[in-house]
């Protein structure tokens, strides 16, 4: 008996790997242009196979960007923040899910309405702030004001509502257990996969962040990395193939880290989907 081919399954997994290819060819374009010269970039027909240049391409990032320390910087600010932000957000979170106060309402939705404003509208007051407490120019002025962000208040709160059953909460209150243990001992272990998510978000979304840190770090000494790569980027001349090859040296620690918890991003993804 022969098979039926089933069309629908067949169609779906062809769109998903052709999706799946223009999403990679990004990342497979910026390999190829690292790895040719500027010169190569231009040619017409585009080159699209691998060139020898890397190694000179990299030479030449290292010569004119201050590539270490600058990464250096962005780990501090990446790692600082991403800590900052799973604290202060889970405890907001787990608040707002399982505690009854005057105001949680009203509190919740002002705090939604913040995701609706850009950050560009609120750079000049934040750069006003900053100056007045005399950070402009440090690690601080990008660290302090991004510990604690809307949407990993909502994303937590979502999971909190879901994963934690509110006789769990009152039991742990009547055997005497504080807010602070029922939070450390019941919230954050339930909380793992969505912490592990919000997490590496956090981390990548700090790691490349360019708008803020160009507008408020004015000592050479504190560049990050997006902001340091930026320099190759001259008026006259740009030369393509060592912007892309510094962007490419950009992406390897967020590849790395991605690939250790690529595990815990998808399960707290998937768990988020399905609980919400």
């Amino acid at each position: 008996m022969k098979s039926r081919i089933r069309w629908p399954g067949l169609i779906m997994h062809v769109v998903l790997a052709i999706a799946g290819l223009l999403c990679l060819f990004p990342f497979y374009w910026t390999l190829v242009m690292a790895t040719n010269t500027t010169s190569d970039i231009y040619r017409y027909p585009p080159k699209f196979t691998f060139g020898s240049q890397l190694d000179d391409n990299i030479h030449q990032v290292l010569q004119n960007v201050a590539f270490f320390s600058s990464m250096a910087n962005t780990l501090v600010v990446a790692v600082s923040t991403t800590l900052l932000v799973l604290f202060f957000d889970s405890l907001a979170a787990f608040t707002f899910a399982k505690f009854r106060f005057p105001g949680r309402n009203a509190l919740f939705v002002i705090l939604l309405a913040t995701m609706l404003l850009p950050a560009q509208l609120g750079a000049v007051p934040q750069f006003q702030t900053m100056a007045a407490f005399g950070w402009v120019g440090s690690l601080k002025a990008l660290i302090i004001p991004a510990s604690a962000n809307a949407f990993g208040i909502f994303w937590l709160r979502q999971y909190f509502q879901n994963s934690i059953h509110d006789e769990l909460v009152e039991a742990a209150t009547l055997d005497g257990c504080s807010f602070f243990g029922i939070y450390r001992n019941v919230a954050l272990p339930s909380a793992r996969p969505a912490l592990a998510f919000l997490g590496i978000f956090t981390f990548v979304a700090s790691w490349n962040d360019y708008f803020w840190p160009l507008i408020v770090l004015t000592n050479p000494d504190h560049l990050t990395l997006q902001v340091a790569l930026s320099s190759l980027n001259r008026s006259h001349g740009v030369d393509f193939s060592m912007v892309m090859t510094g962007a490419l040296m950009a992406m390897v620690p967020l590849i790395i880290v991605f690939v250790i918890f690529a595990r815990q991003f998808i399960k707290g993804a998937t768990e988020g989907a399905i609980r919400g």
